[in-house]
């Protein structure tokens, strides 16, 4: 580090020149990356999404949920009303491609409700399901359009009232405006942190830097694999305050060798060789949970750790190179042009006064106390995070209002099951499906938690058909994981035996694809755990030179990524204030893909801050060998670091947060909340008050380990030394 120091301060401009002209090639690729994202979701191997290919392949649709169209007559039968046929013939016709199943196609009841008041019809548009926004309004118009008098129409179905809550899609302007709003925040948050001028502007131009870089590498990373389209919202927000986190520690280091009398050289070549080395450390830690998503066999998790792997890397690189040349250059003027007074940010850079140096004596003091707080806090969240049940969001908890919410409403008031949004799909291949498939529809509509089951005969292509089926509760809703076991283990098996020679029959659908996707995910995420443990054990380990801290570092981040689970279970699957403050009703989940993107980037980013105050407290033991010296220095000098850097990342995350969509409030909120958390209850409370209570303990690196890992020893101090 102090030779990449030496390197920088020769040599100032010409580093500045070349980011200047990465970042103006990342702003050319921020726009060509635009039409390069992966827009589809994908389970390879799956026999239920492997059958719905096939299907679609030979149908040209039914990839997508259907959209629903209701009618409801208030005169009486509204499969006897004229025209009623017509109107669901028109609503189909205003979707070019599209397939429909309905009382009138079907004959069957399980499309009329029982005081036949209300029927539906599904209609299946053509396309790949994926991330963009599929338009309803021309399918509704139409039906409302042909409608005979007396009867109310409305469309509603998954991807109508995902559309009415805003959630069907996103631009590339509304990710700039969130990336504004973010980084104005973080503006705020810097002036209250430095109160200067230069210490503001830089750690913004480095994140801007950083961006629009990640960006480049992102675009080029395209053509050799896919990548995600969450990718970018990632980049823009996660970027941002890792960026700036990482430029807060290398600020803070700088202008404390200045204030003790450092020169611009001596204070470079310090941050470097201290502060330069833990970003290292911390954007490693980052990156090891999102690489750990090459585990999961599934393309868009994939893409998003290999896509996501680049924010810390390039953060860092901005990090130890951009900004050590605008400091060499700005040097003591780093501390000029003041814009907030000086009692407003004052005490918190002097490790003798100030908040942080109190609350260090006092956890000195009372350590048992503070350990039991914290731990009550903790456990407190833990208990509901052990609840959390990943599954995809029901229709009856999007958020939003409009015509799709009040068909959906008049489906559930006439008694429709709530599983007509999700069907069910039974794919029969071969010679059975060209035959009389009423034994195998009676097989499936006997199943409990079926209410219904037909052959559309739209559905039909060659050897191909699809059996039709609603479960009686949505096909997100947890009922559902029964009648799927009730589907796979009991009908299938007594279908298949009946089918003709050379026939196979498949039970697909988005409920079962929904399982697998959580099966896929989850089923390997043991392996993905204790890769990232026993990973970020080792770099901790030769960063501490001590086995006690990387246990008890990764012990704790495990809890508190517990305890955020905890905090969004509370509010958005048990519902206490998820409507009251984002408009989205008590779910009962939490979506199935946020727990573990949460996990992926909550584990590294919480651990940053570890990084940050464990390495300035094993500085402070390296330099007077007392165990609570060591806890005042590294609450002294990283207090106010630590709760800026958090400040800045939850602001960031909770903008995230005010987009549109269920899924992207739980995430947002996931992240914003378990970063402030990790940042108090546990930095603040719990890691330096069982520092105190471990003592010298904490110190301890044995020869086989440090062997291990490459560093020098560390004997355990003699007894009372500490």
């Amino acid at each position: 580090m102090t030779r990449l120091a030496d390197f920088v301060m020769r040599r100032p401009w010409w580093v500045i020149a070349c980011w200047v002209a990465l970042t103006g090639l990342g702003v050319v690729a921020t726009g060509l990356v635009s039409d390069r994202w992966l827009m589809t979701f994908s389970i390879p191997g799956d026999p239920g999404y492997e059958a719905d290919q096939r299907a679609f392949e030979r149908l040209g649709n039914g990839q997508v949920d259907p959209f629903v169209a209701v009618l409801r007559s208030e005169g009486g039968d509204v499969t006897k009303v004229a025209g009623a046929q017509a109107a669901l013939d028109a609503a189909q016709k205003a979707v070019p491609g599209s397939r429909m199943s309905s009382y009138f196609t079907t004959g069957s009841d399980a499309y009329v409700s029982r005081d036949r008041h209300v029927t539906f019809a599904l209609i299946y548009p053509p396309g790949a399901a994926g991330f963009g926004e599929l338009p309803d309004a021309p399918a509704r118009a139409a039906l409302a359009t042909a409608a005979p008098p007396g009867v109310t129409t409305h469309l509603t179905g998954t991807i109508p009232l995902y559309n009415e809550a805003g959630a069907g899609g996103a631009d590339d302007s509304s990710i700039l405006i969130e990336t504004l709003i973010g980084g104005l925040g973080a503006l705020v948050i810097l002036l209250f942190t430095f109160g200067t001028l230069p210490a503001v502007v830089l750690p913004l131009l480095v994140a801007t830097a950083a961006i629009f870089q990640t960006f480049t590498l992102v675009w080029l990373l395209t053509y050799l694999t896919d990548v995600s389209l969450i990718v970018q919202f990632l980049i823009a927000l996660v970027g941002l305050g890792v960026a700036i986190d990482y430029s807060l520690l290398m600020i803070f280091r700088f202008r404390e060798e200045l204030r003790h009398g450092a020169g611009r050289d001596a204070a470079l070549r310090e941050t470097m060789r201290h502060a330069g080395r833990s970003v290292i450390v911390s954007g490693t830690t980052v990156a090891v949970g999102l690489v750990s998503m090459v585990i999961i066999p599934l393309p868009v998790i994939r893409s998003i750790g290999i896509g996501g792997i680049l924010i810390p890397l390039v953060s860092v690189v901005a990090a130890i190179t951009l900004l050590p040349a605008l400091l060499y250059l700005i040097g003591p003027r780093i501390n000029a042009l003041r814009v907030m007074p000086r009692a407003i940010v004052e005490g918190s850079d002097d490790m003798d006064a100030g908040f942080w140096n109190r609350w260090a004596k006092l956890v000195l003091r009372r350590p048992v106390a503070v350990a039991a707080v914290g731990l009550v806090i903790v456990a407190s969240l833990v208990y509901f995070g052990v609840q959390l049940n990943p599954s995809d969001a029901q229709a009856k908890d999007l958020p939003g209002a409009g015509d799709a919410h009040d068909g959906y409403a008049m489906l559930m008031d006439a008694g429709i099951p709530a599983g007509v949004t999700k069907p069910f799909q039974v794919v029969v291949e071969g010679p059975a499906a060209r035959g009389d498939l009423t034994d195998a529809v009676a097989r499936v509509a006997g199943t409990p938690g079926i209410a219904g089951a037909t052959v559309p005969p739209a559905s039909r292509a060659g050897d191909l058909a699809l059996i039709e089926a609603f479960a009686t509760t949505d096909g997100s809703a947890k009922p559902t994981r029964d009648t799927i076991a009730r589907l796979q283990d009991d009908a299938m098996p007594a279908i298949r035996d009946r089918l003709a020679a050379g026939s196979r029959a498949t039970l697909a659908g988005t409920p079962t694809q929904e399982r697998a996707f959580i099966s896929s995910t989850y089923g390997t995420f043991p392996w993905v755990l204790a890769f990232v443990v026993l990973l970020t054990f080792l770099l901790l380990m030769r960063a501490f030179r001590s086995i006690v801290l990387p246990l008890k570092a990764v012990l704790l981040n495990l809890v508190s990524l517990v305890a955020a689970f905890g905090i969004i279970v509370i509010i958005f699957q048990k519902g206490h204030g998820s409507e009251a403050l984002w408009g989205v009703p008590a779910t009962g989940s939490i979506i199935s893909w946020i727990p573990l993107m949460i996990f992926a980037f909550l584990f590294g980013l919480s651990m940053d801050y570890e990084v940050f105050m464990l390495t300035r407290m094993r500085e402070g033991f390296d330099e007077t060998g007392r165990t609570d010296d060591a806890i005042a220095l590294g609450l002294s000098r990283t207090g106010k670091l630590v709760t800026s850097a958090a400040l800045v990342l939850m602001f960031a995350f909770f903008m995230l947060s005010t987009g549109p969509g269920t899924d992207i409030k739980q995430f947002g909120i996931g992240l914003a909340a378990g970063i402030i958390f990790d940042a108090t209850v546990i930095r603040a409370l719990l890691v330096p008050s069982l520092m105190k209570l471990l003592d010298r303990w904490n110190w301890w690196l044995p020869g086989w380990a440090a062997r291990l890992v490459r560093v020098a020893p560390s004997p355990l101090p003699p007894r009372g030394s500490t």
